[in-house]
């Protein structure tokens, strides 16, 4: 009997565990339609929040160019007057050489050609007595090369001399002095001034003699006059008696009439040749002090001149053996000349040491792009970085070998190390800037509600909520916002989107 119950009661549990599982199967596979709608719904998106920032934004333009060394300048050499045939080039430098104020660039029959910085080209000897620009550039050089010219003040005096002498002993060359011509010339002028001052000495003494001559003629026409004058108050008296005297012929009275006359005739001439004589006297001596003003004029004249020859015998220098250009150091680029040719005319080629970039902007970007702006110089691919600066914006298109639909602009490259002759370089120029750290937040953060106004949407513990703004200016993916309503603060999120998780 009790075995007849244990089977029952397991049976009992079989089918109680059985309608358990069954009951569980079936509510494991039966929903309810909310259930089911609540299974099917899209899952809550998720907002992708970044935080807010504080930075410089700048808008840049992007392009390229090559960078090259200056453009080239050529140098030629004048032949100088100061030498009686052009000289034969010695020594010549080799290609690149770089060359700084003082240096010689070449040699010729032995004789140096110094480069100095100057804007004006060297084109005549500069020699004492000499004043302009280009002796100015000269007393400048001088002094920056140690030499003391004296008063810088466009005149080639003796202390302009002395420095380039000094100058010129320093460097080991000996200085330009006095040429055979130039002294062949003082000796010259010197024998002409002594014989010049003899003639003056012979007029003076003409002169003092023809004074002497007209106060003779004059003392002596005096004393002619007067005896002319007795003679004929003698033959006057003589006619007078005889014209008194009764017994007196005719005759007697004749000649005694005639004497008279012959008498005051002879008076006549004494006084005629007396003026004569005294107006000669007056003309030789007139002639005799004309003599002596060109004598004198002649003396005048030559120690002048013999002052200015003199005062050129100083240290001098040959337009051959200076070369100014306006910038330095320079960079020898092209060579025209051999050893052997004659030094004058263009010789060589130099460049200005420093690097410049050949670029070219869009026309619709050239605006933007002003001389003095900075310019970030790179080649990622080459580990290049430099900086650099613009140096001039073309005014038209189509010039310096660009095309019609562009416009030139040169990069001044500031002093750097890297080799970059020759390379195409990256040039990126920032047109605009807020200058100064500004609240920033990625563009995809902004967005236009439908009243017109700019806004961000900002969380704050967990909650979402809408901050105006107004927006400035963006660049690099980043626009500067300012709040209109509300506070942004660095590290606050902003939603730039949401995303979904399956």
């Amino acid at each position: 009997m009790n075995r007849k119950r244990i089977i029952i009661l397991f049976f009992v549990l079989g089918l109680m565990v059985l309608s358990a599982a069954i009951g569980w199967v079936a509510a494991s596979r039966i929903i309810s339609p909310a259930e089911a709608a609540a299974r099917t719904a899209p899952p809550t998106p998720s907002p992708i929040l970044v935080p807010v920032e504080e930075r410089v934004l700048t808008s840049d333009i992007v392009t390229r160019g090559t960078a090259r060394f200056g453009l080239p300048q050529s140098i030629s050499i004048i032949p100088s007057a100061l030498k009686p045939q052009i000289g034969i080039i010695t020594t010549l430098p080799l290609r690149n050489t770089q060359l700084k104020e003082g240096d010689v660039m070449l040699t010729a029959s032995g004789r140096p050609v110094f480069i100095l910085q100057g804007d004006v080209p060297a084109y005549r000897d500069l020699v004492p007595g000499n004043s302009g620009e280009d002796v100015h550039q000269l007393e400048l050089a001088l002094k920056r090369l140690g030499f003391d010219p004296g008063v810088v003040d466009k005149a080639y005096d003796e202390h302009t001399s002395a420095a380039v002498a000094a100058w010129y002993d320093a460097a080991g060359w000996e200085p330009f002095g006095p040429t055979p011509n130039q002294l062949a010339t003082i000796r010259a002028l010197e024998q002409e001034l002594a014989l010049a001052k003899n003639r003056r000495a012979t007029a003076y003494d003409a002169v003092a003699a023809a004074d002497l001559a007209i106060e003779a003629a004059r003392a002596n026409a005096e004393s002619a006059n007067i005896a002319a004058s007795a003679d004929v108050g003698v033959k006057t008296r003589i006619k007078d008696r005889v014209g008194a005297d009764r017994e007196a012929s005719g005759e007697d009275k004749a000649n005694a009439a005639a004497a008279l006359a012959a008498a005051q005739a002879a008076e006549t001439a004494t006084r005629s040749a007396g003026q004569a004589a005294i107006q000669a006297a007056v003309d030789a001596q007139k002639a005799a002090a004309r003599e002596a003003r060109l004598a004198a004029d002649a003396v005048t004249r030559l120690e002048t001149d013999l002052e200015v020859a003199q005062s050129k015998v100083g240290v001098q220098a040959p337009v051959d053996e200076i070369i100014f250009v306006p910038v330095l150091p320079v960079r020898v680029g092209q060579i025209n000349v051999v050893v052997g040719d004659p030094a004058g005319g263009p010789v060589m080629a130099v460049t200005d040491n420093r690097l410049a970039i050949d670029s070219s902007l869009a026309l619709d970007e050239a605006p933007l792009v002003k001389p003095g702006m900075p310019v970030t110089i790179d080649e990622p691919s080459l580990g290049i970085k430099a900086s650099g600066v613009v140096a001039r914006v073309a005014d038209t298109p189509g010039t310096f070998g660009v095309d019609g639909f562009h416009i030139y602009f040169e990069v001044q490259v500031n002093e750097t190390t890297t080799a970059l002759e020759g390379f195409s370089l990256r040039l990126t120029i920032p047109v605009k800037s807020t200058g100064t750290a500004v609240t920033v937040v990625p563009i995809s953060a902004l967005f236009l509600a439908a009243d017109g106004t700019s806004r961000v949407q900002v969380e704050d513990n967990g909650a979402l909520g809408f901050i105006v703004v107004e927006p400035g200016l963006s660049a690099n993916g980043y626009v500067e916002v300012k709040p209109v309503d509300g506070t942004l603060t660095p590290g606050q999120l902003v939603v730039v989107g949401f995303e979904t998780t399956p």
